[in-house]
């Protein structure tokens, strides 16, 4: 269910989606204490919250008022076509004015009405209006247009001096990722049981909720894995998960959690380290056996949107 306002979670816990506000796919789990924005999406569990800000004071007012800021912003550029402006918005009308004098003196018949018309031409042709009301037209276009794209813009000057940019840097998964953990390598000890392996991580990581247990899970299936029963599930916040599965203890999550890995194993999980890559590793009765290496893949679309 969509949170409605702002305020402050009092008891229960629940993962909340708050890509709308920080663009992380992965869900952010709430306990007793912590903040709640509006506008952000309650996943799995319920939990009850004390309303703190409504209406104007929410943070999804404070973005629209920033947009609608934006677009009344004035850009350095817009400065300087004013200065140039209050200059030569005078001078046309002069222009204008002697050119209805010289042809009401000394212009042909009727003079008084070729005056006029030619007078008019000068004022219509150089009057520069155009170069008062383009770049406000355009900031308010380009504002209000990146905002649909999702595109937050502070202020028109960030505008202009967006065209100097030449490097990107970008640390937000599922902006150029697809915002979906993928098993890309597993990696089980010489010898071990492939099968037997992936059967019980997926078995246990069947009763989590987290992105990339899911990400394991989805791998057991692609490759037709049966999954066998568990007991003793337990999951252990900041750690992993645990239980037994065929009467041994398993053990899925970060190294510390799971145990000391062989040393062939270290090796390459560093090198998938290397890549970005978020490592899994799964133990049996205290000695690990595997790892899952799980990246975030890059969207198809991501180069052409660079």
């Amino acid at each position: 269910e969509k949170i409605r306002v702002d305020g402050t979670s009092e008891e229960g816990s629940s993962h909340v989606d708050e890509s709308m506000i920080t663009g992380e796919p992965v869900p952010v789990k709430g306990e007793p204490g912590d903040a709640v924005t509006g506008a952000t999406i309650n996943q799995t569990g319920s939990f009850v919250m004390n309303v703190g800000k409504v209406g104007a004071d929410t943070l999804l007012a404070h973005i629209v008022a920033m947009v609608s800021k934006a677009q009344r912003s004035r850009a350095p550029i817009q400065k300087v076509a004013d200065s140039v402006a209050r200059i030569f918005v005078p001078l046309v009308i002069l222009a204008s004015v002697l050119t209805f004098i010289v042809w009401a003196v000394w212009g042909p018949e009727p003079a008084m009405a070729l005056g006029l018309v030619n007078a008019v031409s000068v004022l219509i042709i150089a009057c520069p209006c155009a170069l008062g009301l383009a770049t406000p037209v355009s900031i308010m276009v380009g504002v209000g247009r990146a905002a649909r794209e999702g595109i937050l813009v502070k202020d028109a000057e960030a505008i202009e001096t967006a065209e100097k940019i030449d490097t990107l840097i970008v640390d937000k998964t599922g902006t150029l990722t697809e915002g979906k953990p993928e098993v890309t390598a597993f990696h089980p000890a010489e010898g071990a049981d492939e099968a037997s392996i992936l059967a019980a991580a997926a078995a246990l990581e069947k009763h989590s909720e987290h992105p990339l247990a899911r990400a394991i899970v989805r791998l057991a299936e692609t490759r037709g894995v049966n999954l066998p029963s568990t007991e003793d599930f337990q999951s252990t916040t900041g750690g992993g998960i645990s239980g037994k599965v065929a009467g041994n203890s398993w053990k899925v999550g970060k190294k510390d959690f799971a145990g000391d890995p062989p040393a062939s194993l270290a090796t390459a999980a560093d090198a998938e380290q290397q890549q970005a890559k978020t490592i899994v590793w799964v133990s049996r009765d205290a000695e690990v056996l595997a790892f899952f290496a799980i990246s975030d893949p890059v969207k198809q679309s991501t180069p052409a949107a660079v």
